[in-house]
Formats: C-alpha cells, sequence, structure tokens
C-alpha cells in the first residue's frame, strides 16, 4: 500500500471499505466477486507499470477495471486483489482524419470517442448498448460488440495497435498505425477479448471510417418467430447488409410497450418484430430498405413500415434500446448472449421460452439479427432466493440450448467468471490447453485476473 500511494498519490489510491464495495463486481450478478484489498486509479501507462511492479513483488493479484459495465463478471474482484481502475486514463490523444485513426486511452467512454471523431466527419462503429457509458477500455479487454455488427463488426475489427503492460511491469506495443500489415504474429487480437487476463491496455489505435449517411428505418412485425428467422435468411442470401438488423419476441414487445405507454405496431399479438437500418444514404438506402420490405412481405410478415424520417427512426430504435430497462418493471434480470447460426434464431427463442416455462420464469429475447447473437434476458425476484437459484438454472440451461444449436457460449459480453466451465465444453481441452500455455508464458504468476476466463491449472 504505501508503495501504491508513493507511486500514485493518495488521491490514486482507494481503500475505504464502503467505497471497495462499489469496486467488487460488474453487472452480471450470478458471478462471484470477492474483496479487493486497494483500488488503483493510476493516470497514465508509468503508473500503471508501477501499480504492476508493486503488486507483482507483494504477490497481490490484479483484476484491471473499466466502467464496470459488463455482464460476464470479468472485472469482478477476487479477495486481496488491487482492482485497477484506468478510468481517469480518458485522454483522446490523438485524431488523425487523413489516416482515419484514433489514439486513445482505456478510460474514454465510448459515446465520448464518438461525438469526437464525428466533428472530423469520421466514425467508430462499435456501438455496445451502454455505449453512453462504457469504455475503450471494457470494450477492447471483452470484445465487445453492439447493434452495428451485422455491417460494422465488434470491437477488434476496429483495432490498429494496443499499448499492453505485461506481467514484468514492460510495456508492449502491438500493431500498427498502416492500413495494412502482417509482420509477426497477430499480437493485437490476442489481447482483445482476453479480459484483462494477460496484460493492461494503456491505450489503443483505432481504425475510423467514414461518418455514414442518415439512417432509414424499417420495422416488421410476424406472426411467428419462425417467420421473422426466415426474414433474416432471406435479406442475408440476398447479399444485402442492412447496417442495424435487430428482432425482438413477444415479451420484449410487450414489456417496451407497457413500459413506454407506445405501441411498436405489434400490439396485436405479434410473435416478433424486426428492425432494420440502412446508412447507405439516398436512392442506396431507400432501394436497400425497399429490398428488405419486400423480403419481410414475402414471408409473411403482418405489418412492415419503413421511414426516412429520422426522428421516427430514433423513435423505433429507442424501443430497442429500452427492452431491458423495460423489463426491470417486473422485476431484477440477467441477461445472456449465445450466439447461433441465423438460420437457428427461431429455434432458440421458442427454446427459451420453453426454458421459462420450465422455470416459472419470464424469458425475454432481443438480439442481434444480422449475427445470430441472442439475448434471453430471465426475469426474477432478487429477494426470492428460490427463484434465483431457478433462474441461475435457466440461465445454464440457455447456453446448453445454444451449443446445441451449433452456437458459441458468448457473443460480445465475454466468458469472465460465470462461464469458466462452459468454455472448455465449447473449445475443448486442447484448446484449453493452449489458452493455460499462452497464460504461462505471459504471466506465469498468474498476476492478472486469475480465475477468469479459465482456471490456471
Amino acid at each position: 500500500m504505501a508503495e501504491l500511494r508513493a507511486a500514485l498519490g493518495p488521491e490514486g489510491v482507494l481503500d475505504d471499505p464502503d467505497v471497495l464495495a462499489s469496486y467488487r463486481r460488474d453487472m452480471m450478478p450470478l458471478a462471484p466477486a470477492g474483496v479487493p484489498r486497494a483500488v488503483a486509479l493510476p493516470a497514465d501507462a508509468d503508473q500503471v507499470r508501477a501499480v504492476v511492479r508493486a503488486c507483482a513483488a507483494a504477490g497481490a493479484p490484479i483484476v484491471p477495471r473499466g466502467a464496470g459495465s459488463g455482464l460476464s463478471g470479468a472485472a469482478n474482484a477476487v479477495d486481496g486483489c488491487v482492482v485497477l481502475a484506468t478510468t481517469r486514463m480518458n485522454r483522446i490523444l490523438e485524431i488523425d482524419p487523413d489516416n482515419r485513426l484514433a489514439v486513445v486511452e482505456p478510460g474514454v467512454v465510448n459515446l465520448d470517442l464518438r461525438h469526437a471523431v464525428e466533428k472530423h466527419g469520421l466514425f467508430y462503429p462499435p456501438d455496445p448498448s451502454s455505449y453512453d457509458w462504457c469504455t475503450i477500455g471494457g470494450n477492447l479487454s471483452t470484445n465487445a460488440g453492439g447493434l452495428c455488427c451485422v455491417k460494422y463488426g465488434v470491437t477488434t475489427d476496429s483495432v490498429l495497435g494496443l499499448d499492453v503492460v505485461l506481467a514484468d511491469g514492460s510495456l508492449l506495443r502491438t500493431g500498427r498505425r498502416t492500413v495494412k500489415g502482417v509482420a509477426g504474429y497477430d499480437l493485437t487480437r490476442l489481447f482483445v477479448g482476453a479480459e484483462g487476463t494477460l496484460g493492461v491496455i494503456t491505450s489503443a489505435t483505432l481504425a475510423l471510417r467514414p461518418l455514414p449517411q442518415a439512417p432509414a428505418t424499417l420495422v416488421a412485425a410476424f406472426g411467428s418467430t419462425a417467420a421473422a428467422a426466415s426474414a433474416v435468411t432471406r435479406i442475408v442470401r440476398a447479399g444485402l447488409i442492412p447496417s442495424l438488423m435487430e428482432i425482438m419476441d413477444r415479451a420484449s414487445i410487450l414489456a417496451v410497450e407497457r413500459n413506454l405507454k407506445t405501441e411498436l405496431g405489434a400490439g396485436g399479438g405479434s410473435a416478433a418484430l424486426l428492425l432494420c437500418q440502412s446508412d447507405s444514404g439516398g436512392e442506396a438506402a431507400r432501394r436497400e430498405i425497399a429490398a428488405i420490405e419486400r423480403i419481410c412481405a414475402d414471408a409473411g410478415s403482418e405489418l412492415v413500415h419503413w421511414t426516412a424520417d429520422l426522428a421516427e427512426g430514433r423513435m423505433l430504435m429507442a424501443a430497442r434500446r429500452a427492452v431491458l430497462p423495460s423489463l426491470e418493471v417486473y422485476g431484477s434480470w440477467l441477461t445472456d448472449d449465445v450466439c447461433v447460426p441465423r438460420t437457428r434464431i427461431a429455434d432458440l427463442i421458442n427454446g427459451c421460452e420453453a426454458v421459462g416455462e420450465r422455470h416459472g420464469l419470464l424469458v425475454a429475447v432481443v438480439g442481434h439479427a444480422g449475427d445470430g447473437n441472442m439475448h434471453p434476458t430471465i426475469v426474477y425476484d432478487p429477494e426470492s432466493e428460490e427463484q434465483f437459484a431457478r433462474a441461475r438454472r435457466a440461465f445454464d440451461e440457455i447456453l446448453e440450448l445454444g451449443l446445441s444449436l451449433g452456437g458459441t457460449i458468448t457473443g460480445e459480453h465475454g466468458v469472465g467468471k460465470i462461464k469458466r466451465e462452459w468454455l472448455e465444453r465449447e473449445i475443448g481441452p486442447v484448446g484449453l490447453g493452449v489458452h493455460r500455455a499462452i497464460k504461462a508464458a505471459l504471466d506465469p504468476g498468474n498476476l492478472f485476473n486469475p480465475g477468469s476466463m479459465f482456471a490456471a491449472e
């Protein structure tokens, strides 16, 4: 503690028990969480290096943390650890419009970066639902996704290079500033999605895109999830790449309509709602949306409506982003993020409904239809231990369902401390052995985020 205070100053080290409690866990209620010994708030890379060296010498584990918006327990503390929170490292170091890149520290809020680069006519695509408060460092550590993944990919698709502090306190620079580059192993992608188990990211060089055109927005209501899923498959098969393609099941629709006191065009008992946007602009966007409209009608849509009006489009998308807050009307929620082949979306939604019925719980499904990444959300009474236990069983059954449909246990939230046992089931013993070998090579003392993603031994 003395070394930490010497390196960071009194304002950079927190050890008040009440304050420590607020740094114990992220937004996943099922994941275990310990009690940290201290919270370190470094202001730059040199201070991160000092924290790492002090903790390594003392044998104190380090749990890197961003804003705490994660949904896998990846930033949850372990007993006696130092939580290394990067929120003070919140500078945008460079915006280079000519080379379409930005260099940022990990504490920069996602939406703040978006607003900053928009002034230069540029666009940073990754947009997690918590983009108004989650930080770039957390997005990098979990390889976060968002609503626009169908066209622009996940976080790693926008990363050119990283600065990372390793377990011995040295600073590793990965990647490049050029559009192309294949020299050596792709270490950048190794650290993106590593959930803080291999090092602490202190800056990132991010690729930017030209600012998209104002979007045209379409909503289509379907009498069955099978019809909605068929429309998704047909849209993809037709070679259309909307900038956004989201699906909401009946439970999600009803929750939003009740909470926002509005109708989404599906109040007549529709089983699924498909939301699409095209940011191609002008006539190109109209052609793309018109083609999607025809496909939805051919797939059996009960109602199709599209608009180029920005205010109306924002209203429709606000309904999509309001799903989780709307479910809070019924109780606490925990959300999963299994990803399945697009052709199995209907099977997953119907299977989740069956899981909910089996356990006597509301399970609502909303997700990114364009890439098959679904978010089954289980609603339960947090005051009832019995309901909490049922919610946990339902959570695991949904993971089992996702794997049985040829999917993965996580599309964008990460493994963290909640899905450790499921990682081996997905990747197998050989894959897990490779993970452990990489961890042992870069972090032989198991300093960084021990017990997250997988056990070191």
